[in-house]
C-alpha cells in the first residue's frame, strides 16, 4: 500500500499549481487545503517500531508561490495530557510539538527541521552530516497553532528564500521531505516516512517529492545599534553596523556584514579548563550563522565540534594578544548553475593585527554518489602566516541500509618562508544489519604536521584512531515495563599517534533507553587500557599512564504537573595513580520549577571531588592534586507575552585544589617522584546577567541587559590563610565584579 501512496504525493505535488495563498493562522481549513496532498502513514519511530502510529496524524503538504505550506492535524486521546508548555526560541522541551524536516536539493548535503510546539514556540535547525542539528541559525518563517476537544493543529509556511536551491529539471524540483510528531508526556514520536534522527542514515531516507519550481526574491537589510555603559571604568561606548541578506532568485545568494555584531547579548557558559585541548563555543553572531551548514564540515573524530571552518576564529583573540579582532566586514555567496551548488566566504578585520579568511566550497550530487570540495586560506600578517587547507569529500549510498562518508584534508602552513605540510583522512561507514541491528566503523588519520586551526576546530593532530561500533535496538518491550525501547552499543577501539606512540586501546558498553514517563535513561561503562598521554606537556615529553577507568549515568524526566528533573553521575579513574578507590567523583542535579507554562525556575548543582587530579605545571613538571569545586547554574525564565521575554541567568564556580606530589616525566615517558614544591590554587568565575527581549518584527528585536562578570585564580604556599575550601571559594565568587556593564541593543529588518 505504501508504494502507491508515494507516486500518488509525487503525482499531486508535480501538478501544475493554482493554489491560492494559505492564511498561516493554526486552522487547517479544508478549502484552503483543498488540492494539497494529504498524509496519513505515520509510524511509530520512538519507540522505533514503525507500527502504525498509536495516535491518528494528518498532514498536508503543497507548494505555492510564497511558499512550502504545511499543515498537520493532531489527534490526542482525553487520557493523554497536553503540554502547552512555552518555551525560548532553539530551546524547546519536553512538550508537545511538530517537525518538518526539509532538504530543499534532495541530495543529502543540507537539510533544515522547522518545528512548532503546542504552545506556537519554535526551534529552527540546520542538518548537515545525515544528523547532526545545529541551532545557531535562525530563519524568517511563519507558524501557528490551534486546538479543540479533539485535536491540535499546525500551520506552517516556509518562504523559498529561505535557503539556497538547485535550479531544478523544467518547472520542478525535487526536494527531501520528512515529518514528525512527539507526544510531550510521553515521549513517543511518529513519522512520515518512518525515519527518525537517531539513525545513521536520516536526510537520505526522506520522501524524494517533486514540486513546482517556485522563486522567490528578497533583499533585506538590518542595521543594529548598540550602547554600553562599562560601571566598572565608569565610561560608555556606541557602536553599530548592519547585515544585508540578498536573493535576487533561487539559485543565487548573497549575505553580507559591516562591523558585525558580537553576540553581546549572548553569553557563553563558564568553562573550567586546565587541559590541552582548547573549548569549543558555538556562534550567536546572525551573519555567521546565516546558510552556514553549506560550509560546515566535520573532520577530526566523532565529537562534531570537530569541523574545517570554525567561525569563532573570525574576531577571535588578536595575535598580538592584545583584545578580540575587529571584524571590519565580511561576505558570503551561495547560489547553484547546472547542479553544482557553490559557496564563497570571505571576512577581514582591522589594524596591523587584522586577519583575513576565505574559503572556496563546491559539491555535486551524482545519484547515489556525492562530491565535495573546499579550499581555506587565513593570511596572518603579524605573525608572517598564511595557512591553506585543502578538502575533498565524498558519499556513497549504494543502498538505503549502507552510507559511506569520507573526507581527506591537506594543510599548506607558510611562516616566515618556510613551509609545513601535511594531510589527513576520515572513513564513516554505517551499515543497517535488519532486525534492528547496525553497526560503523570509523578509521581517522591526522598527520604529525597537519594544522587546522588557523580557520577550524580540531582537538588534536598526530593522531590515528579505528573504532568499531555495533548497536542493537529493542521496541518489544512488555507493557507493564517502565521503558519503551532500548538501545544498546559496544564499541571498541584504537588510539595511536604518528610517532608510533601507543595512546591506548579502549572499550565502552551502553544503553540509551527511553522511558514511558517520557523521560530518557542513558548509562555506560567503559576503560582504556594503560598507555601514553602526548598531549599533558604540551610537547615536552610522553607519559606513560595506567589504564583508565569510567562510569556514567543520567536520568531525564519530563515536566510533570510543576516540576521537571534531570541528574547524572559519573566515577572517573584516570589519574597517574591507577588506583579503583581514587577515582574522581561528579554529581550534577538539576531540577525545574515551572509555575505556569510561561514562568519557570532552574537551579542546576554540580559537585567534583577527585583526589587524583594530574595537572601540568610547565616543562616536563606535573602535579598531582586533590581538588573540589562547585559549579552552580541558575536562572528564570518569563515569557511575557509572544514578543516579550525577560531572562536571568546565574552561573558560579568555585574550586580549590590542594597539590600531593610533584612528578618529572623522564625521557623514557616515567613520571619519576620529586621532591619539588608546586602550589596549591583555587579559582573563582562568576556569570550573571539579566536580559529583556522585545520582538519588534521577525529577526527584529530591542534587548536591555545588565550584565557581571569576574573570575580570579590564586596560587598560595600549603596551609596558607588563602586555602579556605571550596566553599568559601564559590561564596567569594559573588564578589567578584571585574566587568559591570549595562547594554542595549536595537536590531530592525527592513525588507525590500
Amino acid at each position: 500500500m505504501r508504494a502507491p501512496l508515494s507516486f500518488a504525493i509525487l503525482a499531486a505535488l508535480a501538478a501544475p499549481s493554482t493554489v491560492s495563498a494559505v492564511e498561516i493562522d493554526g486552522r487547517v481549513d479544508p478549502a484552503e487545503w483543498q488540492g494539497a496532498q494529504h498524509i496519513t502513514d505515520f509510524r511509530m519511530v520512538t519507540p522505533l517500531s514503525r507500527e502504525p502510529a498509536r495516535y491518528p496524524t494528518e498532514g498536508w503538504v503543497m507548494a505555492t508561490p510564497d511558499g512550502l505550506a504545511v499543515a498537520l492535524r493532531n489527534t490526542q486521546a482525553a487520557d493523554v495530557p497536553r503540554t502547552r508548555q512555552r518555551a525560548q526560541r532553539d530551546v524547546g522541551g519536553a512538550a508537545d510539538r511538530v517537525n518538518l524536516y526539509v532538504d530543499f536539493d534532495g541530495d543529502n548535503r543540507a537539510g533544515y527541521n522547522f518545528t512548532v510546539l503546542l504552545s506556537d514556540s519554535i526551534i529552527d535547525t540546520t542538518i548537515t552530516n545525515e544528523n547532526q542539528f545545529n541551532d545557531d541559525w535562525d530563519g524568517d518563517w511563519r507558524h501557528a497553532t490551534s486546538e479543540d476537544d479533539q485535536a491540535w493543529y499546525v500551520e506552517m509556511l516556509i518562504p523559498w528564500h529561505i535557503a539556497p536551491m538547485q535550479g531544478g529539471n523544467g518547472d520542478t524540483r525535487t526536494i527531501g521531505l520528512s515529518l514528525d510528531r512527539v507526544i510531550g508526556t510521553t515521549g513517543e514520536r511518529m513519522a512520515w516516512p518512518a525515519v527518525t534522527f537517531t539513525e545513521q542514515s536520516f536526510m537520505s531516507r526522506f520522501s524524494r517529492i517533486e514540486v513546482p519550481r517556485y522563486s522567490q526574491s528578497l533583499l533585506a537589510i538590518t542595521p543594529y545599534v548598540v550602547g554600553v555603559f562599562d560601571n566598572v571604568n565608569h565610561k560608555g561606548d556606541f557602536d553599530g553596523g548592519a547585515d544585508l541578506f540578498w536573493k535576487p532568485n533561487g539559485q543565487f545568494q548573497l549575505s553580507a556584514t559591516l562591523n558585525p555584531d558580537f553576540g553581546q547579548v549572548e553569553s557563553d557558559e563558564l568553562v573550567v579548563n586546565f587541559g590541552a585541548i582548547e573549548s569549543f563555543f558555538s556562534d550567536k553572531r546572525p551573519f555567521f550563522t546565516e546558510n552556514q551548514a553549506f560550509f560546515d564540515v566535520p573532520f577530526g573524530s566523532l565529537n562534531t565540534a570537530n569541523r574545517l571552518i570554525y567561525t569563532r576564529r573570525v574576531g577571535a583573540r588578536t595575535d598580538n594578544d592584545d583584545g578580540s579582532g575587529d571584524v571590519t566586514a565580511a561576505v558570503k555567496v551561495n547560489g547553484s548553475v547546472g547542479g553544482l551548488n557553490y559557496g564563497v566566504f570571505a571576512a577581514t578585520e582591522a589594524d596591523e593585527v587584522g586577519r583575513d579568511f576565505y574559503a572556496v566550497r563546491a559539491t555535486q550530487g551524482f545519484g547515489e554518489q556525492g562530491l565535495g570540495a573546499m579550499v581555506t586560506r587565513v593570511d596572518r600578517p603579524f605573525l608572517d602566516r598564511v595557512a591553506t587547507v585543502y578538502e575533498v569529500d565524498h558519499r556513497w549510498a549504494p543502498t538505503p541500509q549502507w552510507n559511506i562518508r569520507t573526507t581527506a584534508v591537506a594543510s599548506d602552513v607558510e611562516q616566515a618562508g618556510a613551509h609545513t605540510r601535511d594531510s589527513g583522512a576520515q572513513m564513516r561507514i554505517d551499515h543497517e544489519l535488519g532486525d534492528g541491528w547496525r553497526q560503523q566503523l570509523y578509521l581517522l588519520h591526522l598527520g604529525d604536521g597537519l594544522q587546522l586551526n588557523d580557520f577550524g576546530y580540531l582537538e588534536r593532530n598526530n593522531f590515528n584512531y579505528g573504532r568499531y561500533e555495533i548497536a542493537r535496538r529493542i521496541t518489544d518491550l512488555p507493557e507493564d515495563s517502565p521503558y519503551r525501547s532500548h538501545e544498546w552499543r559496544g564499541a571498541v577501539s584504537r588510539r595511536v599517534n604518528d610517532d608510533g606512540v601507543h595512546i591506548a586501546d579502549a572499550w565502552a558498553i551502553n544503553r540509551q533507553s527511553n522511558r514511558r514517563d517520557g523521560g530518557d535513561q542513558f548509562f555506560e561503562i567503559a576503560s582504556w587500557t594503560d598507555g601514553h598521554d602526548d598531549l599533558i606537556t604540551r610537547g615536552n615529553g610522553v607519559v606513560n599512564v595506567p589504564a583508565k577507568y569510567f562510569l556514567f549515568a543520567e536520568r531525564f524526566r519530563p515536566r510533570k504537573a510543576h516540576w521537571a528533573f534531570y541528574g547524572s553521575a559519573r566515577y572517573a579513574v584516570e589519574g597517574l595513580s591507577g588506583d579503583l578507590d581514587k577515582g574522581a567523583v561528579t554529581l550534577e542535579l538539576e531540577p525545574t520549577y515551572h509555575v505556569n507554562d510561561s514562568l519557570s525556575f532552574v537551579t542546576g548543582l554540580e559537585l567534583n571531588h577527585n583526589p587524583d587530579w594530574l595537572l601540568w605545571r610547565g616543562g616536563n613538571l606535573l602535579g598531582t592534586y586533590r581538588s573540589d569545586s562547585l559549579f552552580l547554574n541558575a536562572g528564570a525564565v518569563w515569557l511575557i507575552d509572544s514578543k516579550q521575554e525577560l531572562r536571568v541567568k546565574l552561573e558560579a564556580i568555585g574550586l580549590d585544589a590542594r597539590a600531593q606530589q610533584a612528578w618529572r616525566v623522564a625521557p623514557d615517558g616515567r613520571a619519576l617522584a620529586v621532591d619539588e614544591d608546586i602550589p596549591d590554587f583555587s579559582l573563582r568565575n562568576l556569570g550573571f546577567q539579566i536580559r529583556y527581549r522585545y520582538e519588534l518584527a521577525p529577526l527584529s528585536h530591542l534587548y536591555i541587559a545588565y550584565v557581571r562578570g569576574g573570575s580570579m585564580f590564586d596560587e598560595f604556599e600549603h596551609d596558607s590563610a588563602n586555602g579556605q575550601g571550596v566553599d568559601q571559594q564559590f561564596f567569594d565568587a559573588f564578589d567578584l565584579r571585574d566587568s559591570e556593564q549595562l547594554l542595549v541593543k536595537l536590531a530592525y529588518r527592513f525588507e525590500i
